[in-house]
Parts: C-alpha cells; sequence; structure tokens
C-alpha cells in the first residue's frame, strides 16, 4: 500500500496553485486523457447478469481476463421483445427459432382468458402503433434502445438526460408494459423458457469466442484488457433473425441478435461490430490528424450515406477501414486447395502450387468486386484502406503499429480525385440500411465533473465527487481522483497528494492510478524534488494497462522536470491578478510538444 510523504509545501500564492491545476487539467486533454469510467463486477459469460442502475445500457459480465466481452440473455429485452410481437411484430417469424412461436401462444392464451387482460393489451398496442415510425428499422430500433436501459421489472437504469434520444420517443410505453406484463403473467414465462436461453448463448459462445481470435490474429492485436469500454452480444429469440440491432453508446458496443429456426446467427454483423469495438480506439488516438483529411469529406456529399458519415471524417474513416478489413477476410464461397501431405511426387507439388495461383486470384476478384460494391455504396476510401492493408499482411505487422502510416501517409489530393470519380449508387428508399445507431452520451457523474473542471466550475465539480464519496454504492476512487484535482485548483497541495495516495491504493482503473502517479510527479517537480518525482513517474510506467497517453506523460516526466506554463500577464512581484477561475489564459499560454 502506498502511504501518503509528510512535505512542506513551498508554492508561494493560489495564483501558481490554479496555474499549476489548470496546466494539468490542459495536458491532460491534450494527450487525450479520458475521465474514467465506472467499473463493473465479473461473472462467467453466458449466465443471466444483474441488471445495473448506474446509467449504463443493460449490465455487461467482466471475464477472469479483465476483458468487457460478454454474450448475455436480458429479462428486460424478452419483456420488450414480448410487447412488439404482441401488437402485430411479426418480421422474420417463418425464420425465428420456435421459442418465438411457443411463448406469442402463451401470450394469446393469457390475453384470453380475461377481459382486463385484452383491455390492456390494447392499451399497449394503441401506444406501439401511435408512435410507429415510416422507417421500420429505426422503429424497431426505438424499443431495442429503451430494452437496454430498463430492469427487469420494466423501471428505467437511467434518468433521461443519460438515455437515447430514440428510446425516450417510447420511454411512456413502460406503465402499460408494466400493467400487461403482471396481468399475463410474463414473469412466469420468462423463467419457463429462461433454460432455452440460456442453452442459446452457451451454443453460441464457441462461434463467437473464434470469431474474437480470429479478428485480433488478423489484426494482431492483442486481447484487450478493461479500459472502461464494453462489447456485449445480447441474444433475443423473439426478435428477427435477419434484423439485429448494433448499438454504440460513447464507450458500449452491443448487438442484439436473434438465431434462426436453424440455429444461426448473423455472425457478419456481431464481427462488424467487435471491429468497431477493436478499430475505433486506434483510430480515435489519432483524432488531430484528421483535420487534414477533412477535404475528403465533399466528394462524399453525394453519396448514399447518412448524414453523420458525410459530417464526421473520423467516422467516415473507420467504417471504411472496417469494411476494408471485411473485404480481406470475407468467405469468397470457394474451397481453398488442401496441401498435399506426406510423400508425394514432385508434379503433385507442382499442381497444388498451381491450383493455388488460381485460387488466389479468384478470390482477389471477388474481394475487389466486394471494395467496388463499398465505394459505389459511399464508403470511399475502402479502397484505400484494402492496398493498405495488404502491404499490412506482406509485412507481418499488427494494425496497432501501422495504422499511424495509414492515416499521415495518406494523400489526400490523390484519394480526393479518386473519390470524385465514383459512380456512388442511388439511395434506397427502404429501411436505414445501417444497422448500427450511435447514441452520444450527456456527461453525467465523474464525466460531468470534469467537464465541469475545464470550464472553470470547481464548486460544481466537487459538489459531485462530494455526493458520489457520501454514496456506498459509487466508484470512490474515480471521485477521489476528481476531488483531488479540485483539491490543487483551491490551492490545497498537501491534501491533494493525500487523495491522490488514496486513488492508487483503491482504483482498479489503470488511466486513473498512471495519471494520479504523473499528477504527483509534477507536483513535487515543483517543489522541486527532482528525485521524487522520478520515483513518481516511474511507478506510473509500471501500472500494467498502462494507457498511451499516461505513458507518453510519465516518459516526458522523466526526460525533463515539469514546469509551470508562463502566463503572458504576469503579475508584479507585490502584485497579484485577480484569480481566473475558467484557468482559461493558463490554458492559452500552456503549448504542449506532443501531438493531440
Amino acid at each position: 500500500m502506498r502511504r501518503t510523504s509528510d512535505v512542506l509545501w513551498r508554492i508561494p500564492t493560489m495564483q501558481r496553485w490554479c496555474s499549476f491545476s489548470a496546466a494539468f487539467l490542459s495536458l491532460a486533454i491534450a494527450a487525450g486523457a479520458q475521465p474514467a469510467p465506472q467499473s463493473s463486477s465479473s461473472s462467467p459469460a453466458g449466465q443471466q447478469a444483474q441488471e445495473s442502475t448506474s446509467g449504463r445500457p443493460h449490465s455487461s459480465s467482466l471475464e477472469a481476463g479483465g476483458a468487457a466481452i460478454t454474450l448475455e440473455t436480458s429479462e428486460a429485452m424478452f419483456n420488450i421483445a414480448v410487447a412488439l410481437n404482441a401488437c402485430g411484430y411479426d418480421n422474420d417469424l417463418a425464420n425465428s427459432s420456435p421459442i418465438r412461436a411457443e411463448v406469442r401462444a402463451e401470450v394469446d392464451a393469457a390475453t384470453a382468458s380475461a377481459p382486463e387482460v385484452k383491455a390492456s393489451r390494447a392499451a399497449l398496442c394503441r401506444y406501439i402503433h401511435e408512435h410507429e415510425l415510416s422507417d421500420k428499422g429505426r422503429d424497431i430500433a426505438q424499443y431495442i434502445s429503451l430494452g437496454l436501459y430498463i430492469t427487469p421489472d420494466l423501471k428505467p437504469t437511467a434518468d433521461e438526460t443519460e438515455m437515447p434520444p430514440d428510446a425516450l420517443n417510447v420511454v411512456n410505453l413502460l406503465p402499460l408494459l408494466r400493467t400487461f406484463s403482471e396481468q399475463v403473467g410474463l414473469k412466469a414465462i420468462w423463467q419457463k423458457h429462461r433454460p432455452e436461453y440460456e442453452a442459446i448463448t452457451n451454443g453460441m459462445h464457441d462461434q463467437v469466442t473464434r470469431m474474437i481470435l480470429d479478428t485480433n490474429v488478423y489484426l494482431r492485436l492483442p486481447v484487450s484488457s478493461y479500459d472502461g469500454r464494453r462489447f456485449l452480444v445480447l441474444m433475443e429469440p423473439m426478435l428477427a433473425p435477419r434484423e439485429p440491432n448494433g448499438r454504440i453508446y460513447a464507450t458500449d458496443y452491443i448487438i442484439v441478435s436473434s438465431p434462426s429456426a436453424g440455429g444461426a446467427i448473423r455472425m457478419d454483423q456481431i464481427r462488424h461490430i467487435y471491429l468497431q469495438y477493436a478499430v475505433e480506439p486506434l483510430v480515435y488516438a489519432r483524432a488531430q490528424a484528421m483535420n487534414r483529411l477533412l477535404p475528403l469529406l465533399k466528394p462524399a456529399q453525394q453519396a448514399p450515406l447518412e448524414f453523420a458519415y458525410k459530417s464526421d471524417i473520423t467516422l467516415l474513416l473507420t467504417e471504411c477501414l472496417i469494411k476494408a478489413i471485411e473485404a480481406h477476410t470475407m468467405d469468397v464461397g470457394i474451397v481453398k486447395p488442401a496441401k498435399p501431405t506426406g510423400m508425394r511426387d514432385r508434379q503433385e507439388f507442382i499442381r497444388y502450387d498451381a491450383q493455388v495461383a488460381v485460387y488466389d486470384r479468384n478470390a482477389e476478384e471477388i474481394r475487389r468486386s466486394q471494395v467496388d460494391q463499398e465505394m459505389r455504396h459511399g464508403w470511399v476510401l475502402v479502397d484505400y484502406f484494402y492496398d493498405e492493408l495488404a502491404k499490412m499482411e506482406r509485412d507481418s505487422i499488427g494494425l496497432k503499429e501501422y495504422i499511424g502510416e495509414m492515416v499521415y501517409g495518406m494523400d489526400v489530393l490523390r484519394e480526393q480525385k479518386h473519390e470524385s470519380e465514383i459512380v456512388f449508387l442511388p439511395p434506397t428508399s427502404g429501411p436505414s440500411g445501417d444497422f448500427v445507431k450511435r447514441s452520444p452520451r450527456v456527461p453525467t457523474g465523474m464525466m460531468l465533473a470534469e467537464k465541469m473542471m475545464l470550464e472553470g466550475d470547481i464548486d460544481g465539480a466537487r459538489d459531485i465527487a462530494k455526493k458520489a464519496l457520501d454514496d456506498p454504492k459509487q466508484d470512490h476512487a474515480e471521485a477521489n481522483y476528481v476531488m483531488a484535482r479540485v483539491q490543487l485548483m483551491e490551492g490545497e497541495p498537501q491534501d491533494a497528494v493525500g487523495t491522490f495516495a488514496d486513488v492508487i491504493n483503491t482504483s482498479k482503473n489503470p488511466h486513473t492510478i498512471a495519471w494520479s502517479y504523473v499528477y504527483l510527479g509534477r507536483l513535487y517537480d515543483t517543489l522541486p524534488d527532482r528525485g521524487k518525482a522520478t520515483q513518481e513517474y516511474k511507478e506510473a510506467l509500471k501500472v500494467q494497462g498502462l494507457t498511451p497517453d499516461a505513458k507518453y506523460a510519465a516518459e516526458e516526466g522523466l526526460k525533463k522536470p515539469f514546469t509551470l506554463p508562463k502566463s503572458s500577464r504576469q503579475p508584479a512581484e507585490d502584485k497579484e491578478e485577480p484569480l481566473d477561475p475558467s484557468g482559461k489564459a493558463e490554458k492559452d499560454s500552456y503549448k504542449p510538444d506532443a501531438p493531440n
């Protein structure tokens, strides 16, 4: 355990501490530091997890290795799906798991038994029909979003500021559904079929695991440890097998899928969400480099894409990279020749080599055809990334090491010209073709406290942290991390040292632990006590699961002592300027050497 050291602090004025803390916050944002996420409790994959009340969609189990990758079922989603089925949702019914027909029959039987049940069903269906959207894909999607934010008792797990906008469109369904659920006995129906649900998840486990391993092997990515992000596959047989729904809520990557009558699932779309989970952090770590790519958005304005992809180059680039990966790894529908084994004559090996050459040529034609099709659908950089991935394969390097060269080395003018020559397909008039829906999360909790500090609202950040510390269910380590920086802003360095020590002793988040060491190192540098400062930076580098931003900050601290930035408005020796609560002057004067 870490012990708080007794230090005599010799920083002469409050203003210097405000400058010091503002510089810290500015550097953390410039380096890509993110507010720490809420942690989850562990439970075996495939079991029904307890419902979350922390405001995150659905609960998630952490695997023993620490990776937030799970395969689950949900009573809450079952309730939503049953309501849709009871009110005319027949999509892909003939191709669905037998469970769907069984549950529908049981609900129909319970409804027919009493007039009050018929009345509650009619009220439920009236609400669903009144909130029907013209885009059938988005119509069902709003209920999927709602199902991810409720408990089995059909109560929201988050307030309105935390729920996705499409879920808010239909949140008033819940009281009607609670009445219907009680009258029809949905909980008993769920308990009856729960073993079948668990059998489905158990049967899918090996397929999902193999997909993840194969994807990581191709990209040469290690299995990620817990970094606050989650990948969740939710199985719900009451929904249409051909219509899986993907969700990205901030750091949560979720896909709700259903098995077919034969037990098959849309593994291609599950893999698509996993690729977003694996690839997006690598792209967004270079978000600042995206500015030079903005000209590529202009030709894409004519593409049949959703507005989000036409207005956000990082989003467009990420999706194009993922589709290029899918083209390289797709099943081309041709059987690859088997390599001869044992003692064979030389002619047999020559024939094998010739067969492989023919296979490679035919497979490449199929993959290129897929790339061309994606380009015409508006994914204008798929061709570029497809070629770059081929280089990555030849050089036997991983995506994490090569993605920087892909992004920084792109010839923007060449790609812009290439885009302008694409003949796009006309937009479809049917349901939305993008099965993944994104919803930005409004900052709450510690994320909101972080935002308040950057805006100079120290009192607001302190109040949020204190409220979390008073609640035994909240993450006290993350609240203390906020409180320690508030103490810096308020000119209480000795208190901050003790609070940072508490964070290091109690936190399970490597990002928070590493940055606490970095803050302490910089505190010692300002005393100055270079020996203790370097010790703190070295401790930061020892943190398992160290994030790139904290690693860079610690390495810079070892290279040279941290110094407070000099404001362009230095006060006279005998006169102090009024404090700037926002720290804007200090932030404006601070010019980090590191790339954002």
